[in-house]
């Protein structure tokens, strides 16, 4: 096991105990892109599963869009070799947009969403995990800052109101850059969204924000962090 592995794997495993995302007799679907973000979530949870006490399940499944790239076959390899539950669904996104309304990334992302929430209700599942890391939650929350003038973003755990599920992301104290070093560490390229329709994005500016911000560097992005969790109201208007 190398020392890059153990630091991914310590992380997920604070977030997971910190925020109490794995649960006895849970039944957990993760949404599988791919990416590189996903694998390392998928991976986590096949050797997780492996552990001597692990009374939980869960599934791998990738919602397949009418103009996203396949899915790619050394990652469906992977997940055989990891012995992961896999399944691909095919949804037409575009055929749902409003007359009038722009393809982008977050109505796509909606609406794969949507299939995993409708997935998970069909099939018993009561969490859905999701690939989001550390990069992910400060780029939201830049992202709000700006279009809406609301301090918010991304939370570990998320309960729905309307549905019987929790929304989970184990990946929350894990920077983007040690996914892509552990990814080189695992052999797999890294897979990314190459569709059409990126440029409609607010997240790609939020990403530039974030790393002129950090300078791109790793302690600024964890003292950001942190500082989410640091508020001091007594010094805020």
């Amino acid at each position: 096991m190398s020392s890059k592995e153990v630091k991914i794997s310590s992380l997920i495993d604070k977030a997971v105990f910190d925020y109490n995302l794995i649960e006895d007799n849970d039944r957990i679907l993760i949404g599988a892109s791919g990416g590189k973000d996903s694998t390392v979530l998928i991976e986590y949870f096949a050797q997780r599963a492996k552990r001597p006490v692990s009374n939980f399940e869960y599934k791998a499944l990738n919602i397949q869009t009418d103009f996203s790239p396949a899915f790619p076959e050394y990652i469906k390899e992977k997940f055989e070799e990891w012995q992961v539950p896999f399944e691909s669904i095919k949804v037409n996104v575009l055929e749902r947009l409003k007359d009038g309304k722009k393809m982008n990334c977050y109505w796509c992302s909606t609406q794969r969403r949507t299939e995993l929430i409708n997935y998970a209700l069909k099939n018993g599942y009561n969490k859905i995990a999701l690939g989001h890391h550390m990069d992910d939650v400060l780029e939201t929350l830049l992202m709000n800052i700006f279009s809406k003038a609301e301090m918010s973003t991304m939370i570990p755990k998320l309960k729905y109101e309307k549905y019987p599920l929790t929304i989970i992301r184990p990946l929350y104290y894990v920077q983007e850059e040690q996914i892509k070093k552990y990814i080189s560490e695992l052999k797999l390229d890294s897979f990314t969204c190459t569709c059409d329709y990126q440029e409609n994005s607010n997240r790609k500016g939020a990403r530039k924000k974030l790393e002129e911000l950090t300078d791109s560097n790793p302690l600024k992005k964890q003292k950001l962090f942190d500082s989410l969790k640091n508020i001091n109201s007594l010094y805020l208007p």
